[in-house]
């Protein structure tokens, strides 16, 4: 009886042990989850805006990539990564090649926000330009004079990386000492 005593005693220390090393491994495992969605969602602003970015310039997303038993680190690193890639896409938008020509030709057109037919926009792009290099922005926003800035002048590279350069504004391509 004593031995059967003496081992109940020795065994109720440890399974009161192993229950608050359940009950913290619960705890631990409630705070991953949360903090693995917390940064899920980081993860996935990051992503929009990276996306925002490179369609602002015309460009396909980048992949995403998905890992089976995401761990934290894992997730922090993923985190890292978008944020880099959103940090590089929106310096590369403000950023046009021709950044400086188009600005140029934009002071001799109209005001950013002209909405008068049949040009539209501080570049003065007519409909069917604009269809042609930036179908997407006319379906989702309208015309040229909807656009933010940043914008047109994108749809205006799109045109001149195609071939056409800055002859569809032949006057004040010109002007600007570009043709």
């Amino acid at each position: 009886m004593a031995i059967v005593a003496g081992a109940a005693s020795f065994l109720a220390p440890q399974s009161s042990a192993t229950q608050a090393q359940r009950e913290k491994s619960g705890r631990i495992q409630q705070i991953d989850k949360a903090a693995g969605a917390r940064l899920l969602r980081k993860i996935g602003q990051r992503r929009r805006k990276t996306w925002h970015w490179q369609e602002v310039m015309g460009r396909p997303h980048t992949a995403r990539s998905r890992h089976p038993a995401p761990s934290l680190a894992y997730r922090r690193w993923v985190l890292r990564l978008w944020t880099q890639r959103e940090l590089h896409a929106r310096r590369q938008a403000h950023h046009p090649p021709h950044l400086t020509a188009w600005l140029c030709i934009h002071r001799y057109e109209g005001s950013w926000t002209d909405p008068d037919p049949p040009y539209f926009g501080g570049l003065q792009m007519d409909l069917g330009f604009q269809r042609t290099y930036a179908p997407e922005l006319v379906r989702r926003k309208g015309t040229a004079d909807k656009w933010s800035p940043l914008e047109q002048i994108w749809v205006a590279e799109r045109a001149y990386q195609s071939g056409r350069g800055f002859y569809p504004w032949p006057n004040t391509a010109r002007y600007c000492g570009l043709l």
